[in-house]
């Protein structure tokens, strides 16, 4: 076990209901006790059913989750702000502290209209593209 304080993310999207509360769940399962994550919106709504499903079948239970405001995280200390969709991006507030912000451009899954299946196959989509960037970020805190 590291003495080494965990690192502390901060995972935002628009709605704070797919791609975030995806990502804040894989980088807390994949990264363990090394990070603090939470995610947030500029716009929180409610967390999707089809984002719970699919990290559902990876198992991880995001099911608790819920959807919250980016303004809960003001004048927290922050080592990273991780923006995951363009909108985020420009209406992420600016956080006063020593925070590094990253920005990874993913598709909408909330946004996809079809069947059921259809929809659920782009959260998986996304859930996986998450994953993959993910561990690249969690390699390069080693």
């Amino acid at each position: 076990m590291s003495d080494k304080p965990a690192i502390r993310v901060l995972i935002l999207c628009t709605g704070n209901s797919a791609r975030s509360q995806m990502a804040e769940g894989l980088l807390r399962h994949d990264g363990g006790n090394r990070f603090e994550v939470q995610s947030a919106g500029v716009k929180p709504s409610d967390v999707r059913r089809e984002a719970i499903e699919a990290m559902g079948e990876i198992g991880i239970d995001i099911s608790a989750h819920r959807s919250k405001s980016v303004a809960e995280f003001s004048g927290q200390p922050l080592d990273y702000v991780i923006t995951v969709c363009d909108n985020a991006r420009e209406s992420c507030p600016v956080f006063p502290s020593h925070a590094e912000r990253i920005h990874w451009s993913f598709d909408d899954p909330a946004a996809v209209t079809g069947s059921p299946a259809e929809r659920l196959a782009v959260f998986r989509r996304v859930r996986d593209e998450l994953r993959a960037r993910l561990g690249a970020f969690i390699q390069m805190q080693s």
